[in-house]
């Protein structure tokens, strides 16, 4: 077995010294890549094309995350079987892991975090005790693979129910290994089961948890007030991964956005594959960073939607400077934008007509 990359206590360790970024979001960026399908979205990618997830984790890390999560959320028992493929399981569930510690490993100078995921199962039903065991099932043996290809924590993540987050830290704590575990709300205030969601990270924090929060769903405007909530709730590290899209008070989640002015929507919304007018700039996200940072919510990221710009942005909102930010923007030799004295003086006396 793979000794892990860091100390179980590393993610910890880093979350005392500031901000931990981690990228998310990567169904939504192999689906517009043309590598995943929306609907079920199944990450059959991890085996199909196993070197564009690799690289994607590489564009991640060089734009300044420090970790890199494993892509098999949504590859668990449930999907699989939704499309008929529930033998893939296992094969699928490794090939994730290994591409993400294959891709770690080249970071050694400077190695990122290694992540193993479990996330909502769509299965869980709070009045059917049975599913308690269902659900478990399938959480312990994805913690399983996890443990074993040496993760150095465990992200449990959009889930809807109070009592299903609490099956899934469960399981990551009997492996021993620390656990991330945020909740994703639709447009109702508390959770599915009626949790609200400060009471909710609350109790997680009591049952063990080492940072709770708030993922996906919500954009930066109104997943903000929820980290506000979190961090008076809880003492423990607070984790807020936002979509980059621009949700408001009428329709605070990314599902519940509607685009009356076009005319070309699949179907009565633009969720999920017709989001881009909502799109956020990278400014916004590393200003929502900024603003959770300032809450005391450390472990930050973005989820999906999310593109290595985001990240870089956020990445250098805190002042530190990732492999990318060789080609950050620098307009001064922009040709009708820019200041830099050999530029041509026609072009920039044209400016105001661009």
């Amino acid at each position: 077995m793979p000794e892990s990359s860091n100390a179980s206590s590393g993610l910890l360790e880093r979350l005392e010294n500031g901000p931990v970024i981690c990228a998310e979001g990567y169904l939504f960026e192999l689906e517009r890549r043309g590598y995943l399908q929306a609907g079920a979205y199944v990450p059959e990618v991890v085996l199909e094309h196993p070197e564009v997830v690799a690289n994607l984790h590489r564009e991640f890390v060089r734009a300044g995350s420090d970790v890199i999560e494993a892509f098999t959320y949504y590859g668990h028992r449930e999907k699989l079987r939704l499309i008929g493929k529930e033998d893939l399981l296992e094969p699928l569930q490794r090939n994730a892991l290994e591409i993400a510690e294959s891709v770690a490993e080249e970071f050694s100078a400077n190695r990122p975090l290694l992540a193993g995921n479990i996330c909502n199962t769509n299965v869980w039903d709070p009045a059917d005790k049975a599913t308690d065991e269902q659900v478990t099932a399938m959480f312990d043996e994805q913690v399983a693979w996890a443990v074993e290809a040496g993760v150095d924590f465990i992200i449990g993540e959009t889930f809807a129910y109070y009592g299903e987050a609490l099956l899934a830290l469960a399981s990551i704590k009997r492996s021993g290994l620390p656990a991330v575990v945020t909740f994703a709300h639709h447009q109702d205030a508390g959770l599915r089961d009626g949790v609200e969601i400060d009471e909710a990270t609350r109790m997680l924090e009591q049952e063990g948890a080492d940072v709770v929060g708030v993922n996906c769903t919500r954009g930066p405007d109104t997943m903000l007030p929820d980290v506000a909530r979190i961090r008076e709730a809880v003492s423990c590290h607070v984790a807020a991964l936002p979509v980059p899209y621009r949700t408001h008070a009428q329709q605070p989640t990314f599902q519940s956005l509607q685009d009356p002015g076009s005319e070309y929507l699949p179907g009565d919304r633009p969720f999920p594959t017709a989001l881009d007018p909502f799109t956020c700039n990278r400014y916004e996200m590393a200003a929502f960073a900024r603003s959770a940072f300032d809450l005391d919510a450390r472990y930050l990221g973005v989820c999906c939607g999310a593109g290595p710009h985001h990240i870089r942005a956020i990445a250098e909102e805190f002042g530190r400077t990732p492999e990318a930010s060789r080609y950050s923007p620098d307009m001064s030799k922009h040709y009708a934008l820019g200041s830099d004295d050999s530029l041509k003086k026609h072009n920039r006396n044209y400016v105001k007509k661009l």
